[in-house]
């Protein structure tokens, strides 16, 4: 492993054509019955505004949806509706996320060098952050958009609140996260040996000791996990279109 991340570390060349994997495989257990990327956002629904971004990226050679085996062809259908040329493949994702993020990356292109893994319910990232996070993958082997904590931060024990935590250093971790596509594909598969069951990509690299640049984050680039992001989604393209973000 340590020669993987001396090779990536020694690589020079700025590679920039990239790969992507969308996983939409969630059961949207908090969205109370709503599917969430095939409800309504505006015109178009939640997996088409993602993945319109993607299409558009210059940066982006191809996309493959990872999805559930009961939306499969519903999914295949909208990509195919909606002109998603790049859409190489539709594929069934696995019981927990990493076993989809597997599957994703089993079947992109063997010679890509960059692959951008991203959620399905993040509609409103924008083709600028698509761009820079490729564009600084390509220059250190990891990146993932970035923004600071805002909030005030407690670890707790039970429902007693022991500690404030420094919120100075804290990052939440958007996606689209890119990665050299020899290292991620070697992290997830030596997560998976290990048993590990990650919510986060950046963090299957980490466990090989490669550190994640960080980019530009959006408080716009939310995830669609509630009825209640629907409406804030909602809202962020109206003063899209209305000029004011």
């Amino acid at each position: 492993m340590a020669g993987l991340l001396s090779r990536l570390q020694q690589r020079k060349k700025r590679e920039t054509a990239c790969s992507a994997v969308i996983v939409a495989a969630g059961m949207a257990s908090r969205m109370e019955g709503i599917d969430k990327i095939l409800a309504p956002l505006g015109e178009l629904p939640v997996l088409v505004h993602t993945l319109g971004v993607f299409q558009d990226c210059p940066l982006v050679q191809e996309i493959v949806v990872v999805t559930r085996e009961d939306l499969l062809v519903e999914v295949s259908r909208m990509c195919r509706d909606y002109g998603m040329d790049k859409v190489s493949k539709v594929v069934v994702g696995g019981a927990e996320r990493i076993h989809s993020v597997r599957s994703g990356l089993q079947e992109v292109r063997p010679d890509t060098q960059l692959i951008a893994i991203h959620d399905g319910a993040r509609p409103l990232v924008t083709l600028d952050i698509l761009k820079q996070t490729i564009l600084r993958a390509g220059e250190t082997g990891a990146a993932a958009p970035a923004i600071p904590i805002v909030d005030t931060v407690k670890r707790a024990e039970g429902d007693m609140a022991v500690e404030t935590v420094d919120r100075s250093a804290l990052r939440a971790i958007q996606t689209p996260q890119v990665f050299q596509a020899d290292l991620i594909r070697a992290a997830v598969q030596k997560a998976l040996e290990d048993g590990e069951s990650l919510t986060d990509d950046c963090a299957a690299v980490e466990r090989l000791g490669m550190k994640v640049a960080l980019t530009r984050g959006s408080r716009e680039n939310l995830k669609i996990t509630t009825p209640f992001d629907l409406l804030l989604g909602e809202a962020i393209l109206e003063a899209r279109g209305r000029g004011e973000l």
